[in-house]
């Protein structure tokens, strides 16, 4: 069957090519072609758009690339139309993938949705759309099914794949001694730093990283800082905020940077549920916009941005979001991860209680063949 497949950005492009591997497996005639990035144009198909160039995120930002966003879905419309996929698989992203499967839906094509737009955090009147246009729902939290049969749709849930995909890694992980030599960090401690895989939030996050190197320096001269760079970010980005700075970049390594961190700080979304998993003391910070955050805190309807502490219902790990986001907060937090044993411990064992909920073995092909099954009884009708 012919899979045309889009996501945004990083965490789609990470998602979707785990996916199109259990759909391999589920249908061996697959073909793909792709919204995504360089992962999922690993597996196979035809990459027809880098998440790169399209990825937008928050209210102010998008109204200022409007044209650029209504130029590639009119380009995705037409390629949609043009290749006649057997189903359409939106992955995240929902401001761009709503309004394709309005049309994919109105075209006559099918259409699944996989990890549901976040409706239950904020900007619920998309639910409708969901129910409108989408014929099957695919989601990834366990609190998530009920919500939406609530809402008139029945949402298949095959487990969490990021936390099948981070068990996985488990087995074969490096130890930290070959970790340490190979990307030439000293021997000592360090602090993982997540700036984002965004410019936007790299340029939010990265001054205020450089300041807290400085008040670590002063008083933690044995504990280094090192980033873990997202693939959609350049080195020359992060290098014009690093002048003068001994800040660690490591590139392609995210997991492994976490795994071995002593701490780390997170710019909020799908990296915190990482940390989470990875069982690294973690504080989660945000800035965007002002205008942006003003909208988000009016739409808001969690108590929490973070997806551990929204699954949990609790404050696991601070947040430190837009006028809390300062040096001097991100510094308190770092000192505390790295010694308070109390804070780390209770940390941890609300991580095992996250991991236990998730049921990560199998997610991906479970959610594969539900879909291949879905597919063929709709052909068979």
């Amino acid at each position: 069957m012919k899979y045309y497949i889009i996501a945004g950005e990083a965490s789609g492009d990470l998602h979707g090519a785990e996916l199109m591997k259990a759909l391999l497996k589920c249908d061996s005639e697959a073909s793909f072609r792709i919204w995504g990035g360089e992962k999922m144009a690993a597996v196979g198909g035809q990459l027809v758009k880098d998440y790169r160039q399209t990825a937008v995120m928050g209210f102010v930002e998008v109204l200022r690339k409007a044209g650029t966003v209504r130029r590639n879905l009119d380009f995705c419309k037409s390629d949609i139309e043009a290749w006649k996929p057997d189903v359409v698989i939106l992955i995240d992203y929902p401001g761009f993938n709503l309004r394709i499967a309005e049309f994919a839906h109105g075209k006559g094509f099918k259409v699944f949705y996989y990890i549901a737009p976040k409706v239950w955090a904020t900007r619920e009147r998309r639910v409708r759309k969901l129910r409108k246009y989408v014929d099957r729902l695919f989601v990834i939290f366990p609190f998530e099914p009920e919500y939406f049969r609530k809402h008139g749709i029945e949402a298949f849930y095959g487990g969490n794949p990021l936390a099948e995909m981070i068990a996985a890694e488990d087995e074969t992980a490096d130890d930290a001694t070959d970790f340490y030599e190979r990307n030439g960090l000293l021997r000592k401690p360090y602090v993982a730093l997540l700036p984002g895989s965004r410019k936007m939030e790299v340029s939010h996050t990265m001054p205020v990283f450089h300041k807290v190197e400085k008040m670590m320096a002063a008083a933690m001269p044995d504990c280094q800082l090192v980033i873990a760079a997202a693939d959609s970010i350049d080195d020359s980005v992060y290098d014009s905020y690093l002048e003068g700075s001994s800040i660690k970049v490591v590139r392609g390594q995210t997991h492994s940077v976490l795994r071995h961190a002593a701490a780390a700080v997170v710019d909020s979304g799908t990296a915190s549920l990482e940390a989470a998993l990875l069982k690294v003391p973690q504080v989660v910070v945000y800035h965007m916009n002002p205008l942006s955050f003003f909208m988000v805190r009016i739409l808001l309807r969690t108590n929490y941005v973070s997806l551990a502490n929204i699954i949990l219902d609790k404050p696991v790990f601070d947040e430190l979001l837009q006028e809390n986001f300062t040096p001097r907060k991100v510094y308190t937090r770092i000192e505390r991860l790295l010694t308070d044993e109390a804070c780390r411990s209770a940390m941890l064992q609300d991580y095992d209680a996250l991991a236990g909920l998730l049921e990560g073995e199998g997610s991906c092909e479970r959610t594969a063949r539900e879909m291949v099954s879905a597919l063929k009884a709709s052909f068979a009708e």
